[in-house]
């Protein structure tokens, strides 16, 4: 079957990945969407490990303010490079992270962060996103390191609030 720019666009689209893995990956399945996706999502488990593992020494500090200036967060969300953290979806995931902070305001991180006792739903990184509760904060952020290529850490937080 002859693979088509629509067709690897269209993959490209629905997945998140590199022109040339769905160009590559539609080629190896005969055009099959379904079977490509399967390939990419293979091949992307094995490298998510080793990316999980790299050093994310850049990012940026997101800042935001709710409604009514009462309450506020900054945070500090990383990346490998300068190239991710200056593009729009990464400053957008940055300033959805923000926005959680602000609604739920737990108290680390991650569970490595929690003292004996305490209650997981006090960590970022294990609550419900408010923007899809069929979701963890942890997906979101594993959907954006596959989509980068690129590991992403979110390394710190500050809330404020008046009360």
């Amino acid at each position: 079957m002859r693979i088509t720019a629509v067709m690897v666009k269209e993959l490209r689209e629905k997945t998140g990945y590199g022109m040339m893995e769905c160009k590559k990956a539609l080629n190896e399945t005969n055009g099959d969407f379904t079977k490509a996706i399967e390939i990419m999502n293979e091949k992307a488990g094995a490298s998510f490990i080793n990316i999980k593992n790299r050093t994310a020494n850049q990012g940026v500090i997101e800042a935001y303010v709710h409604s009514g200036s009462r309450i506020g967060v900054m945070l500090e969300l990383n990346c490998e490079t300068d190239f991710v953290a200056n593009t729009v979806e990464f400053k957008t995931l940055a300033k959805d992270i923000a926005m959680q902070v602000v609604a739920t305001n737990p108290s680390y991180v991650s569970i490595d962060e929690l003292k004996d006792g305490e209650d997981i739903g006090s960590v970022l990184m294990e609550q419900q996103y408010i923007k899809d509760t069929n979701k963890q904060i942890k997906e979101i952020v594993n959907e954006a390191i596959k989509k980068f290529g690129e590991n992403i850490v979110i390394k710190r937080f500050v809330r404020y609030e008046i009360h």
